[in-house]
């Protein structure tokens, strides 16, 4: 392409728009079953139930340390697949670009994308794109559906029974530092990198171990947040230990200058797993075994006794993790 920056020539269907699509995704994207000429395309899929999801990403910056948006909406989507016990297979993807926006920025984020997804061995079959005037979009939006095949695997919060292990698969609260810091708002620098990753090697460790009840992906909202979405389908007291759940010093660090809680931030390469109180050894032994588990821990228990999620602290008292009000991190994905 000869263009540097993306024009509203881009969108109008003609001459720019095929070479934006033909120079730029489809020659990322390409796979046998993307047809950049076709208005949908059939797919071959095998499996006890196909799985289905969608999501949206608005990131600012659309680069950061660890990532960009383009791995962060492959990750993003096939993460909470392989958390409902799925193996992801397809991808759509459409993109909301913003009139200014360097080519060469599109391209990178784009090829981060397509490099992602075949890391997981996932195809990106159909998609679209449009072009939004000057100052009514954040550079790039993406939006995805994600389609995946669960075998025979059974799990849900309904699952969930008193004196449930609950276990996390690593650190909390990089993605949202990381992110965070490379907005340079408050004038910090650090050697934070979110963990943005895909999570099918942990929940595929996972669903061989016996007794597992549930999995979900910390994204927005954090860990807290899933320990309220447990309370809430269970009517069960959630009880967290702060000495046992995972923090890195330089994101604890950022939190202390800045007010934040790492419990309430965004991870985008974490699991949080509920698991039979015998089994949540053998899961933690599972997990510790992979690059991504290493610092897997069983950070809490499910309570018949309470209606709240407890975080019990390091000092030995406890507190109510309250739910999620104010956003404390906007369009961190």
């Amino acid at each position: 392409m000869e263009d540097t920056h993306i024009s509203l020539a881009h969108g109008n269907g003609g001459r720019f728009m095929r070479e934006l699509i033909d120079e730029i995704f489809a020659r990322h994207l390409h796979n046998p079953d993307l047809d950049v000429q076709a208005d949908a395309v059939p797919l071959a899929l095998q499996g006890s139930d196909i799985m289905f999801t969608t999501d949206g990403f608005t990131v600012q910056p659309l680069e950061f340390p660890g990532g960009n948006i383009g791995s962060l909406a492959v990750h993003g989507t096939t993460n909470d697949l392989a958390v409902a016990g799925a193996t992801p297979k397809y991808l759509s993807l459409n993109a909301f670009i913003e009139e200014g926006l360097e080519i060469a920025v599109l391209e990178r984020i784009i090829k981060t994308l397509a490099d992602s997804a075949r890391a997981i061995d996932v195809q990106v079959v159909a998609g679209d794109t449009k072009v939004l005037r000057r100052g009514e979009g954040g550079g790039l939006y993406l939006a995805t559906t994600g389609v995946g095949i669960r075998g025979s695997y059974s799990l849900g919060l309904d699952r969930i029974r008193e004196g449930d292990a609950i276990l996390v698969s690593g650190p909390v609260g990089d993605h949202g530092i990381a992110v965070l810091l490379a907005r340079e708002a408050f004038g910090l620098h650090g050697d934070v990198v979110s963990d943005a990753a895909s999570v099918l090697p942990l929940t595929q460790a996972a669903l061989e171990v016996p007794g597992l009840r549930f999995m979900r992906d910390p994204t927005r909202g954090g860990l807290a947040t899933v320990a309220h979405e447990l309370q809430r389908a269970t009517t069960m007291g959630i009880t967290l230990s702060q000495a046992d759940i995972p923090v890195r010093d330089p994101v604890q660090s950022v939190c202390d200058m800045l007010g934040y809680d790492p419990m309430y931030l965004a991870c985008e390469g974490r699991v949080v797993a509920v698991i039979e109180p015998g089994s949540a050894t053998a899961l933690l032994q599972r997990w510790q075994a992979l690059p991504q588990g290493e610092a897997a821990a069983i950070i809490g228990n499910v309570s018949a006794a309470g209606t709240h999620v407890l975080l019990r602290t390091e000092l030995g008292g406890e507190r109510i993790l309250e739910e999620l009000e104010d956003d404390p991190l906007p369009r961190i994905c």
